[in-house]
């Protein structure tokens, strides 16, 4: 079976409105752009309507909104035929849970521990509340339990097609074990003999296998018998004395305790992802469940219909490692002669690097991500930056106290019941042992939350020899910011806790119970430090610090404002030496906003006390579009700010009502991501109408007109920069170590807010029809606004990758000495592989060097001595760039007025590669 070589990715969102068969046409646009792989969202069954297709409901087949597996093999045929492949996203640690779609789940709730799902998903049967053992709490319901029974909002139905009693609470749906039918079908003579057999099911030790022979009975007499069924459900009507009794006697009778929403934070005794109640954590580290959930996965690949895999949230499962091995073991037995890469959803944090013994080809890219954006920041912007911001806002100048606070907020939130689970699990370990039995559960919490608080990554990967030489490091981190906010008196239980979670690894206690919980405790434990981290930082400190929102987006060490070029250099030299096919990534479905905004913010970086001045005015004339003097607060009004520049539509005419629709939708989230003004828990409606008004008179009302140009020029001001920023970014991603991951639509301009906004339809037509006819460099330059230049450069850069995949998927990476006037403001390096050679250039931190130009470029006079120190000897011949037509002919230095006199970034190939 033929493989495909892994040159550039193109992620696309499925969904209804864009399906397999919508993809097809693509097919040929992409393979003209360059790409070789097309990276497609989660394709498996998954919720009615989903926009995202994470939320599965069933991984056996593929979804039927999608066009199903026909027209999956409809799209790799049009793939194969552009000699193209397919890298497919699958979610390993969850699944959909709740509404009425999920046969698993649905049958999990019916039979409780005698389903055969029942070791599917991560359920804590044993919980210490009497009123959760041996049931599930379901937090689904809209009001308090009581309360829906009395309104009459849990109805008892009958499926008269299955056989099957189910209670509905608005598209939730909660089965009804058979072992309880006969309380339901009563005396009535013509029920009586079925529900005496389905009484006696309580007694039976094949209960499970029985009920589905009884309930096809049911159903096949429903006809018959339906009058009479549908005067017994008259009999648990709620809304009744009576039936209130009745169906409340039922319900306790289940496997599951319906429960309020608000309920989850704190009872939960299951694991979801992150903290939403619709997503259900499954037990994939079980092989029963891993052949389950990955069965369809392995005949597509075994068919040779799928050519590289993309693991969603990889840190949520219990064991990493094992995952991944595992899965690359069956892999490669499935796909003899060919390398199917593996790339893991994983966020590292500052130092981290992705752990080679996981044997998978590398990350998605969020890293990238953060090292390009740290690159492109001048650190002479933070400390007034960071004064303006606390200033006016009173929040913490350092993004790394937000971030404590909010895991504080989040471990006693909505993560209280995830993170009492390990509590809980810590003091059954201590009292196994009778030298820490006092230990009480008190003092585990507070030494427990200290701990999580301070983890500086998302988690350790702790095993049964301990903890790793890495994992130490993280370790030891989190203990001394730990021992810092705990008393003196609780540092003997963080000693403790110390021991526990890796220090003694548990193959050497006795192998039983005193092993297993101690195994049971640090798992449970290095489950929570992720959620924690993701939900405190990506969803809460995001929206409450913003010294510069570029510098604040998922996976980036957002505490860092910048890195120097040297820092730079180096991340692409480990990258080459350790995971030369890791994805580059600059946009994703996840990100905060569109890849061009970031660069464009970046530009404030390099001017930041003009920015501060434009503040102060703004704020000045924002007066008199409050409807009162808290809405919205500094704070929020100055994020808001810095979403509009870096938002602000390029169009000479924007329509300025749809562009207010969007930033209400991204507004909103944000104040509630927040949880400082309002939140989705408790939604503040003043004060979010207060806001929503200000953001509508500032773009729409006569009133507005005023700031709404102030805010216009000044990101007119910052646009060229910030595009300028957006090319380098773009030619980097193209040339450095690694596989260039483009996100659908970005190969023009992408000023996208946080999703939905990201995950908007795309013109694919209109990027169609410029590939067919791409500008030449002037052209470009003079209409940089459209974005054909961004895509023009894209293009050319893969076609190099085409032509000369060696020398960038394995070619050496040697930094570039630059000197003269402005070698700061360069980035150069080049690549090497068997006398092919390829020399990159690009600008950095070119605002001032623009001279106020109205077009992304500087002008080669403003480069002046300028230039890159070449190592190569005897160079002689004209190398060729992008967009010339001419050659130049570099000796000992490259003068970067000729390097970048045509092009605002560029790119050169030895001749000898030329006629390749």
């Amino acid at each position: 079976m033929k493989a495909f070589p892994l040159r550039a990715t193109q992620r696309l969102q499925f969904h209804k409105g864009f399906t397999l068969d919508d993809a097809v046409p693509l097919v040929p646009y992409f393979a003209r752009l360059g790409i070789s792989h097309l990276y497609a969202s989660p394709l498996l069954c998954a919720r009615a309507g989903s926009m995202h297709g994470y939320d599965v409901v069933d991984p056996t087949r593929i979804n039927p909104e999608l066009g199903g597996e026909p027209a999956l093999h409809r799209l790799v045929a049009t793939l194969r035929e552009h000699g193209m492949g397919l890298i497919l996203d699958i979610v390993s640690n969850h699944m959909a849970v709740g509404g009425a779609d999920n046969p698993w789940w649905l049958d999990l709730l019916e039979w409780g521990r005698l389903s055969p799902y029942s070791e599917f998903f991560d359920i804590q049967w044993h919980s210490p509340d009497p009123l959760l053992k041996g049931q599930l709490l379901m937090p689904f319901l809209g009001s308090d339990y009581g309360e829906a029974l009395q309104s009459g909002t849990l109805t008892l139905h009958f499926d008269a097609e299955h056989g099957a009693f189910y209670v509905e609470h608005y598209e939730h749906r909660f089965p009804i074990c058979p072992r309880d039918y006969g309380v339901i079908l009563g005396h009535d003579e013509s029920l009586k003999p079925l529900a005496d057999r389905f009484s006696a099911l309580a007694y039976q030790d094949d209960a499970y296998r029985e009920a589905a022979a009884l309930k096809q009975a049911l159903a096949e007499r429903a006809s018959k018998v339906s009058p009479a069924i549908e005067q017994r459900l008259k009999a648990f009507d709620s809304r009744t004395p009576e039936g209130f009794e009745q169906l409340h006697q039922l319900l306790e009778q289940q496997t599951y305790r319906l429960a309020s929403w608000r309920t989850a934070a704190d009872d939960i005794n299951w694991r979801r992802f992150f903290d939403v109640n619709e997503l259900g954590g499954l037990r994939v580290e079980r092989s029963a469940v891993f052949e389950a959930t990955h069965a369809k996965i392995f005949e597509l690949i075994s068919q040779g219909l799928v050519d590289g895999l993309r693991i969603d949230h990889v840190d949520g499962l219990a064991d990493p490692r094992g995952y991944c091995r595992k899965l690359r073991r069956r892999v490669d037995a499935l796909a003899p002669g060919r390398h199917v890469p593996i790339f893991v959803e994983k966020i590292l944090g500052e130092g981290e690097t992705l752990r080679q013994d996981w044997q998978v080809d590398g990350t998605t890219g969020y890293e990238f991500m953060n090292q390009l954006s740290l690159l492109q920041h001048d650190p002479q912007g933070f400390e007034p930056l960071a004064q303006l911001w606390t200033h006016h806002s009173e929040r913490p100048p350092a993004f790394i106290e937000e971030a404590w606070l909010a895991r504080q907020q989040i471990l006693n939130g909505s993560l209280a019941g995830d993170f009492e689970s390990v509590a809980q699990a810590l003091l059954q370990v201590a009292r196994d042992d009778v030298m820490t039995r006092d230990l009480t559960l008190g003092a585990i919490r507070r030494a427990l939350q200290a701990l999580i608080v301070h983890f500086p990554v998302y988690r350790t990967y702790i095993s049964a020899q301990g903890r790793s030489a890495d994992d130490e490091r993280v370790f030891q981190h989190a203990m001394s910011g730990a021992r810092e906010i705990l008393s003196e008196g609780d540092w003997p239980v963080l000693d403790h806790l110390e021991n526990w979670l890796g220090g003694q690894p548990w193959r050497n206690r006795p192998r039983g119970r005193e092993r297993k919980i101690l195994k049971h405790a640090c798992v449970r434990f290095q489950q929570l430090t992720s959620p924690a981290a993701a939900k405190a930082v990506e969803d809460t400190a995001f929206y409450r610090s913003a010294v510069l929102l570029s510098r604040n987006d998922v996976g980036f060490s957002t505490e860092q404002f910048s890195a120097s070029l040297t820092d730079f250099h180096a991340a692409n030299q480990q990258r080459l030496q350790s995971f030369p096919d890791n994805l580059l990534a600059t946009a994703t479905h996840d990100h905060k906003r569109g890849e061009d905004s970031r660069a464009r913010l970046a530009v404030i970086s390099e001017c930041a006390p003009w920015y501060a001045e434009q503040v102060q005015h703004w704020r000045h004339l924002a007066t008199p579009l409050r409807e009162d003097g808290n809405s919205p607060s500094a704070g929020d009004e100055l994020i808001l700010y810095q979403v509009l520049l870096g938002s602000w539509p390029l169009d000479a005419n924007p329509d300025l009502e749809g562009y207010q629709q969007r930033l209400w939708q991204w507004q909103q989230k944000a104040l509630r991501e927040a949880k400082l003004q309002s939140s989705w828990s408790a939604p503040n409606e003043a004060y979010e109408k207060g806001v929503e008004t200000f953001l509508s008179r500032l773009l729409l009302s006569p009133e507005g007109q005023p700031l709404r140009t102030a805010l216009a020029q000044a990101a007119e001001a910052i646009a060229p920069a910030g595009a300028l920023n957006g090319l380098a970014q773009t030619l980097l991603r193209l040339t450095v170590p690694g596989v260039p991951d483009l996100y659908q639509g970005d190969e023009f301009w992408d000023f996208s807010l946080v999703d939905p906004d990201n995950r908007r339809p795309v013109d694919f037509s209109a990027r169609q029809r410029a590939l067919q006819a791409p500008p030449g460099i002037e052209e470009g330059l003079s209409n940089w606004r459209d974005g054909r230049i961004k895509q023009a450069v894209i293009a050319q850069a893969l076609a190099l990758r085409k032509a000369h995949p060696e020398v960038f998927s394995r070619g050496s990476y040697t930094p570039l000495e630059v000197e003269g006037t402005h070698a700061e403001h360069v980035v150069a390096f080049y690549r090497e592989q068997q006398g092919k050679r390829v020399l990159v250039v690009v600008p950095r931190w070119p605002h001032r060097l623009l001279e106020n130009s109205e077009r992304p470029h500087i002008p080669a006079r403003v480069w002046g001595d300028t230039r890159v120190k070449l190592p190569f000897t005897g160079i002689t011949q004209n190398w060729k760039g992008l967009f010339q037509t001419g050659a130049v002919t570099p000796n000992k230095e490259l003068l970067i007025s000729t390097a970048l006199g045509e092009c605002p970034v560029n790119v050169f190939i030895n001749p000898d590669d030329q006629e390749s």
